[in-house]
């Protein structure tokens, strides 16, 4: 794992990277944890602005894993969350190993303003995304549902997004297998022995 707090402090940028990036307390880090099926690869924490810089996870030499700071709320003075702000916002622009981002949305929640300002950058800066709805498991089938068609509706004059919106749950798992399967093909291929 490295963690940077400055777009001077970047790896080389030589693997494919997936981001993923959320509002506060969506489930970034406990959704790479689950991914990778190791509980402890990136932090957790139930205290929204934990993650406070850009935290990249080398997976075997294939594939790299970037768990960015949450937006939206944050116990840190403003100038730091200012900092990170213009750090993802930079890490975003100019990452040209960046294959897809993750966007997690709490699908308790929904969709809110802070997402679309996000969307909005990544339509600008042309990186491909994905929705990925997490928490699923503590939203009824209905309200679940209807999160995903007014995220669906939402996407349809998006240029980079993806059209699939994935639901997951890190703590029962579901959805998981999935994502990780699409993820894996972003991938560089394992080496033939």
């Amino acid at each position: 794992m490295l963690g940077v707090a400055r777009i001077d402090g970047l790896p080389p940028d030589e693997l494919p990277e997936i981001a993923f990036a959320g509002r506060s307390n969506v489930g970034k880090s406990s959704l790479v944890n689950a991914l990778t099926g190791r509980k402890t690869l990136a932090r957790t924490s139930h205290t929204p602005g934990r993650t406070q810089q850009l935290n990249f996870f080398n997976l075997g030499g294939r594939l790299m894993l970037v768990d960015l700071p949450g937006f939206g709320y944050a116990r840190a003075p403003k100038s730091e969350v200012h900092a990170w702000s213009t750090l993802i916002r930079d890490y975003l622009r100019g990452r040209v190993g960046l294959r897809r981002l993750c966007l997690l949305i709490d699908s308790r929640r929904g969709i809110g303003p802070r997402d679309f300002e996000v969307m909005d950058l990544l339509d600008k800066a042309a990186v491909p995304y994905q929705i990925i709805l997490t928490k699923a498991d503590k939203t009824k089938t209905a309200a679940l549902n209807a999160c995903v068609a007014e995220i669906s509706a939402a996407l349809k004059t998006r240029a980079a997004a993806m059209p699939d919106i994935m639901t997951t749950s890190a703590r029962t798992r579901n959805g998981i297998a999935e994502l990780r399967a699409e993820l894996r093909t972003l991938a560089i291929a394992a080496p033939l022995v």
